[in-house]
């Protein structure tokens, strides 16, 4: 995973991050991967749960000290992030990867063998600032609205832009479909150029993204459901059961969840 100056060993001494212009709550940063402490902090998050209004407060001072927000779930049966087998070693550079080569390499794996790859949706009209959008998603996962998140804890990750937060941090979650999770963030990434997605929360399995773009009409809906399958297939094959139903689901959406078996 090719990285960039990582400011969180500054909290170690500076647990306010007034050094980095931000003004933090009580937390704690995050060290521990599958091969015992990683060499510098992956991730800080804070002590408390999320509440509404978090990610608006910190959003912006965090970008500006090069960390991106995002709600990691401590909640689960799995625990906290320190017991998730982070594996940043195992991470490639999200960069490095094709998009549509990715996605077509899963479709083969999971469709039917008479069904080809349609290739990748068309991006619709953004309809919405997508820093905008993902913190009300955040401030909903956050309240009392829909959320996968037993206890969702506001964190902050050294990355360039949000789609590379889960491979940044050496996030398992998709280890069952996917061992590199940098080739999962290339398509987060192309989903951010297209559809205006932050990813949001991210859980021990379990990944939301906020969208501000999201598919308008049947046709666009079925093109994204076709990249959702590639890229989660479980979404399908253990929810809804055909392309059809589940995207039905996606029109108008402002937030998708992805959850590997």
């Amino acid at each position: 995973m090719a990285t960039l100056p990582n400011p969180l060993p500054k909290l170690a001494s500076d647990p306010s991050g007034r050094s980095l212009g931000l003004q933090l709550p009580p937390g704690r940063l995050i060290d521990m991967t599958d091969q015992g402490v990683w060499h510098e902090p992956l991730l800080w998050h804070a002590a408390r749960t999320a509440a509404p209004g978090n990610w608006s407060a910190l959003g912006a001072p965090a970008g500006r000290a090069g960390l991106v927000p995002v709600l990691i779930d401590l909640g689960g049966s799995q625990g906290g992030p320190e017991q998730w087998d982070l594996a940043p070693a195992r991470m490639s550079y999200p960069g490095d990867h094709d998009v549509e080569e990715v996605l077509e390499d899963f479709w083969e794996e999971w469709a039917a063998e008479d069904e080809e790859w349609p290739g990748l949706a068309d991006a619709p009209t953004l309809n919405a600032d997508p820093d905008m959008r993902a913190a009300q998603i955040a401030d909903a996962l956050a309240g009392e609205g829909p959320s996968w998140f037993g206890a969702p804890h506001l964190a902050l990750v050294p990355a360039r832009r949000s789609a590379d937060v889960p491979a940044a941090i050496g996030w398992s979650g998709p280890v069952n479909h996917e061992n590199d999770t940098a080739r999962l963030g290339a398509v987060l990434r192309s989903w951010e150029d297209r559809f205006g997605i932050r990813v949001v929360g991210i859980g021990f399995d379990v990944l939301a993204v906020s969208v501000a773009a999201p598919p308008t009409t049947v046709a666009e809906a079925e093109a994204v459901a076709a990249e959702h399958f590639a890229f989660c297939p479980d979404n399908i094959l253990q929810g809804s059961g055909t392309l059809e139903a589940y995207a039905s689901g996606l029109i108008g959406e402002h937030v998708w969840s992805f959850w590997w078996d």
